[in-house]
């Protein structure tokens, strides 16, 4: 994406749209893994009640905190850099 200040491109609107769903979904896969590891043993299994609180109040603390995470990470991460002559790999060559 170009940082110029001028209107975007149809095709920069609509690569922005795929990187925004792609975090949406990212994140939102990623927190139900995270919750259901988390809680899961609670769910799962039978617990003291203080033991299977402490883990669903854990899992429903964290899965939205690693949601924010990773949709803030996906949209900020930085791309790699490219080569300054294409076709090349490594100054060396």
């Amino acid at each position: 994406m170009d940082s110029h200040g001028g209107p975007r491109t149809k095709a920069e609107q609509d690569a922005m749209t795929v990187e925004i769903g792609y975090a949406l979904c990212s994140a939102a896969f990623v927190a139900a893994v995270v919750y259901g590891a988390v809680a899961g043993p609670a769910l799962l299994f039978d617990l003291p009640h203080t033991a299977s609180e402490l883990l669903l109040v854990a899992g429903m603390t964290l899965a939205p905190v690693v949601f924010l995470a990773r949709v803030v990470l996906v949209r900020f991460r930085q791309a790699p850099p490219q080569p300054s002559q294409p076709g090349r790999t490594s100054p060396d060559s």
